[in-house]
């Protein structure tokens, strides 16, 4: 297993070696180069910011004031991760046709990504000790000297995370950047596969951008540092004050709908509108149904093969505490942060060269999504066996019973819903993954981001509608798991 999830990284060092120090240093020392690295620096400059400032804006409004309908932001803000990234991309090119290049990208990625941002954010201000706020008014700090000296620092981590989560989206992205003309690595590497298959220059491509995620790894766990945020006890179990709006209500309420038009209404009305257009006539049943059944085919097979593969991980990262059990695990986070396209690449290159038989078929696109999506699964998985009290196993095994069936009578039973979890966020993430899929679904294959992506590439937005829906639609129970999820790690 660790040695599948170091496949990628060793695809770009065999190709760098391979190709040789000289011309290595000539590809990436190049205008091309240097403009993409601006074009993505910028990106991730300019979205990141923004996102933190709007989630954290949000959740604060939501969770702190007195805002008519709190109940209901909560998951209305959680919604947008149900809409893709290319589905934004494409709801807002359709609105506003000129749109593109780089305060286009910062815009449509903004709108997909800032839930990263607000669903920590809010969960930990729930979570927090209303005694420290109070302690500080009491002290004679004012609300801004409240949120500013003692609110926002708690919120350090959440912050950190979330935007460590937007730039590696960021970096991975390509189908939204690619719709409004704005260059990447990703697209670029896209490109150059296409033009000249797996050449050097996608290779050296690739190879920066491996780099770029790793420095963000490493920078974020720098910025983290080693800083303490737990409490001892449980603290007080009581809701906090609200700060009451008064006239600022209707101000906030336009904020909260204006937010909330910019990132569900513009897609939802693009599809509806090209849905309206269409008229019956883009409801293709037979084709429609094809690529939902090949969808969910995929999707279902990938989550199931994820899910089985994430509990010896698990297992381990619970039940061990040595050195070799931090690798196995980290070395799963490593690989799932690196973009689609380079586990795709990767995967391709060894196909090709040491295992054609596998090359494009389902087998090696099941591969990687099992590489791209395992530390979703692990996370859930993880959790759910953390619970499981060893005693209730050594009972069991007490009872006669062999460590086989003591898994499946007592383990399994309670981390089912934990695993059912996993397999929700794994099979959603698969349904609408767009990038790995173009590269390695085997011929014949039509999902419902392909068939999207293709008509909307031909200008038939009409025709693409249908599918932008099913996606969106495919992506909302599991968009709610998160949101519930965020909630009882508040403690609610």
């Amino acid at each position: 297993m660790v040695a599948a999830t170091l496949v990628p990284l060793g695809y770009i060092v065999f190709t760098l070696v391979a190709t040789g120090w000289h011309e290595t240093a000539e590809l990436v020392f190049r205008p091309r180069v240097a403009e993409l690295l601006r074009n993505t620096a910028e990106l991730v400059v300019l979205t990141v910011p923004i996102c933190v400032a709007l989630g954290v804006g949000l959740a604060w409004i939501v969770e702190r004031t007195d805002v008519p309908g709190s109940a209901w932001w909560g998951p209305a803000f959680a919604a947008p991760l149900a809409v893709p990234a290319f589905v934004n991309s494409y709801g807002w090119v359709s609105a506003i046709p000129s749109l593109h290049g780089l305060w286009a990208g910062v815009l449509v990625s903004t709108v997909s990504y800032f839930p990263l941002v607000y669903l920590p954010a809010a969960a930990t201000l729930r979570r927090l000790d209303p005694a420290v706020e109070e302690s500080a008014r009491a002290l004679g700090s004012g609300p801004i000297a409240v949120l500013t000296r003692v609110v926002l620092p708690q919120l350090r981590l959440a912050t950190l995370g979330g935007g460590l989560l937007i730039s590696l989206h960021l970096l991975a992205e390509y189908g939204a950047f690619a719709m409004i003309r704005f260059d990447t690595f990703t697209t670029a590497i896209f490109q150059q596969y296409q033009s000249s298959f797996a050449g050097a220059a996608g290779s050296t491509l690739s190879g920066v951008l491996v780099l770029l995620c790793l420095v963000l790894l490493a920078a974020e766990a720098g910025v983290r540092g080693r800083a303490r945020y737990a409490r001892i006890g449980g603290g007080a179990q009581r809701g906090v004050h609200r700060i009451r709006l008064g006239l600022g209500t209707i101000p906030m309420l336009v904020v909260l709908l204006g937010a909330l038009a910019g990132t569900l209404g513009v897609p939802l009305w693009t599809i509806g509108r090209w849905l309206k257009i269409g008229g019956a006539g883009v409801w293709h049943s037979t084709e429609i149904g094809e690529s939902l059944g090949q969808t969910v085919g995929l999707a279902a097979t990938a989550a199931a093969i994820t899910v089985v593969c994430a509990f010896p991980v698990a297992w381990v990262a619970v039940r061990s505490t040595s050195r070799f059990a931090r690798v196995i695990e980290g070395a799963n986070y490593i690989t799932s942060s690196l973009p689609g396209i380079v586990i795709a690449l990767a995967l391709v290159t060894v196909s090709i060269r040491w295992l054609p038989a596998f090359y494009q078929t389902a087998a090696t696109i099941l591969a990687a999504y099992t590489l791209m999506f395992l530390p979703r699964a692990l996370v859930s998985v993880r959790a759910g066996l953390a619970q499981v009290p060893v005693g209730l196993e050594e009972a069991s095994q007490a009872l006669g019973k062999s460590p086989a069936a003591t898994f499946f009578r007592v383990t399994l039973r309670l981390t089912a819903p934990a695993a059912a979890a996993a397999a929700a966020m794994v099979f959603v993430a698969v349904a609408t993954e767009l990038t790995a899929t173009l590269l390695l679904a085997p011929t014949g294959t039509n999902t419902l981001a392909m068939q999207f992506w293709q008509l909307s590439g031909e200008l038939d937005y009409a025709a693409a509608a249908p599918y932008a829906l099913i996606m969106i639609i495919a992506s909302v129970p599991v968009t709610y798991l998160l949101f519930t999820q965020s909630r009882k790690a508040a403690g609610l």
